[in-house]
């Protein structure tokens, strides 16, 4: 059966994770064959993706996910029965990707520092400012042949790689921490202690008239089931709901 999957974090830390993560994913989806058409969502998500390195501590962040992993990965390596070439695989990964962001001067330093990329960034901040006239060096740019367009994304890409490699690691052996569990609500509402957790999934069967709004921290959480309404937008439902729930 097919089913909806939403993801809620508990502290900002992972708030930010998982939106970086989004962000990786408009970057990726925009580098279609109608590339002319969808540049704006390429080199919006591209400059998010930067303005949140600079307004977060994500390479720290990171550095302690990744060590913390790496302690975690040495730790399971003693049991008889993990997967030995797969977690040496995730040990030798996080070993590498904290390394590089121990480093004096992160990869994505380069990206900064790009006068094209710059003259860009400061037009896209403006809402709807980056037509031809406005920027006749990106029109010039898109009339390069192909390949030198592809050649500078991969550039780009390149240099913020280590972050999205990081980041899908780290995510996954957060989601990994917990399967999920069914749940029956009678009056839609479920809450629960946040301790310990990082981040909340649920699944809905798709079709259902209904979603999760999720509020909570680290502390304390709960779940209310919306459903969309004309005149207020949506609205609390009072219904028996079912669910599942993972709590990472």
């Amino acid at each position: 059966m097919s089913e909806i999957l939403y993801e809620h974090p508990l502290n900002e830390r992972i708030r930010s994770y998982l939106k970086l993560e989004q962000l990786f994913e408009q970057v990726h989806g925009s580098l279609t064959d109608d590339f002319a058409n969808s540049y704006p969502l390429f080199f919006n998500a591209l400059f998010a993706i930067l303005d949140s390195l600079d307004r977060h501590d994500i390479r720290g962040d990171l550095i302690k996910d990744l060590e913390k992993l790496e302690r975690s990965l040495t730790a399971w390596g003693k049991s008889p029965d993990v997967d030995n070439k797969t977690l040496q695989q995730n040990l030798h990964q996080a070993k590498a990707l904290s390394t590089i962001f121990r480093s004096k001067n992160p990869l994505w330093a380069e990206l900064k520092q790009d006068k094209f990329l710059d003259g860009l960034r400061k037009r896209f901040t403006l809402q709807g400012a980056y037509s031809g006239f406005d920027l006749p060096a990106l029109t010039f740019w898109f009339n390069q042949p192909p390949i030198l367009i592809r050649e500078d994304i991969n550039r780009w890409l390149a240099e913020i790689n280590c972050l999205e490699r990081a980041l899908a690691l780290v995510l996954k052996f957060i989601r990994q921490k917990s399967e999920f569990e069914q749940i029956e609500s009678n009056n839609s509402f479920y809450q629960d202690s946040g301790e310990g957790l990082l981040m909340l999934r649920v699944k809905l069967t798709k079709g259902a008239d209904y979603f999760p709004s999720v509020s909570g921290n680290r502390f304390r959480y709960s779940i209310r089931f919306m459903e969309l309404c004309e005149q207020k937008g949506q609205q609390y439902i009072n219904d028996k709901v079912s669910f599942k729930l993972a709590k990472c």
